[in-house]
């Protein structure tokens, strides 16, 4: 259950081990995404990562004695969760690394803090105005701005700039989705991570049917298994990292691993992708890590979001 006024209990390390894991498993993601995207299209994609991870983890919920929610209302709930932190955002990543590097959308999604401190703030009103971390957000904005001005290595054109407000559109919804995961607290994190992932799978399924007719495509081995590390690493395992993360740091903190997995992203790319980098990108790369660090800094516990929703 939430603690009243946010006060928390300081967590055990394990809990921040996870918290490295997870960046790992979402930086790598978008190298992954990079190879799946060339011969799955973005819908498909999300769809088919989605359901086998929804459906691998349901499986494992009910071997482990689990019982699904039976409450309408809790399947509502479920299928927003899954729209703001699966089929929306995986979607637009997917659509948005047609055009981008693997490493320039991994530093764009990492603004997924200053979007929930933005959030907090000025829309849901769970979370005082911090100067310090209002600094932060702008000097995140001005590292996008940079991003959007200057590319990875080159000035962007028309599709290349709404791949980056589509990365940023992801963003922001998984800063919605942890708001908003933190009202599943009283179930286990593998029944939340199950159900949500059912529901955006199961809300993708017929966008795929209709524009993909998947059944026409023939993907390359390297796609598939690509594929394969999306649902069964970047999405069954951490959604229920993340689930788990959110009920024992809060959204806060659980968000704050997007300055490493924006590094993660970024090595991912330089090593197995062979992506360049050039000092725009790196420079732009600093200032948006910068300002994650400052919106993430200890010192205001998480009870300004956990009082949200």
């Amino acid at each position: 259950m939430p603690e009243k006024q946010g006060t928390r209990a300081p967590a055990p390390p394990g809990e921040y081990m996870l918290l490295v894991l997870l960046a790992i498993l979402w930086g790598g993601s978008f190298t992954l995404i990079k190879v799946a995207v060339a011969d799955y299209p973005p819908a498909t994609l999300a769809a088919a990562r989605i359901l086998l991870g929804g459906a691998l983890l349901t499986a494992l919920a009910l071997a482990k004695g689990f019982a699904l929610p039976t409450r309408p209302g809790r399947w509502g709930a479920l299928w927003v969760q899954g729209l703001l932190q699966g089929a929306l955002p995986f979607t637009l990543i997917g659509w948005g690394e047609q055009h981008i590097a693997s490493g320039l959308a991994g530093v764009l999604n990492a603004t997924v803090p200053l979007f929930a401190f933005m959030l907090s703030v000025f829309v849901v009103g769970s979370a005082p105005f911090v100067f310090t971390k209002f600094v932060g957000v702008l000097l995140g904005l001005a590292g996008v701005a940079g991003i959007a001005g200057l590319g990875s290595h080159a000035a962007l054109g028309g599709s290349d700039f709404l791949a980056v407000m589509a990365v940023l559109g992801a963003s922001a919804s998984y800063a919605c989705g942890a708001v908003f995961g933190h009202r599943f607290g009283d179930q286990p994190a593998v029944v939340t991570a199950a159900g949500s992932l059912l529901c955006g799978g199961l809300t993708m399924l017929p966008f795929s049917l209709a524009m993909d007719r998947p059944w026409t495509l023939t993907p390359s081995l390297e796609a598939t298994l690509a594929l394969l590390a999306l649902a069964v690493l970047s999405t069954a395992l951490a959604s229920v990292i993340f689930f788990r993360l959110i009920r024992t740091l809060g959204p806060v903190t659980t968000t704050s691993n997007a300055y490493l997995r924006a590094l993660v992203s970024v090595a991912f790319g330089v090593v197995f992708l062979a992506e360049p980098l050039s000092w725009s990108l790196l420079a732009a790369s600093a200032l948006i890590v910068a300002g994650v660090m400052l919106v993430t800094l200890p010192g205001r516990p998480d009870r300004e979001l956990r009082r949200a929703g």
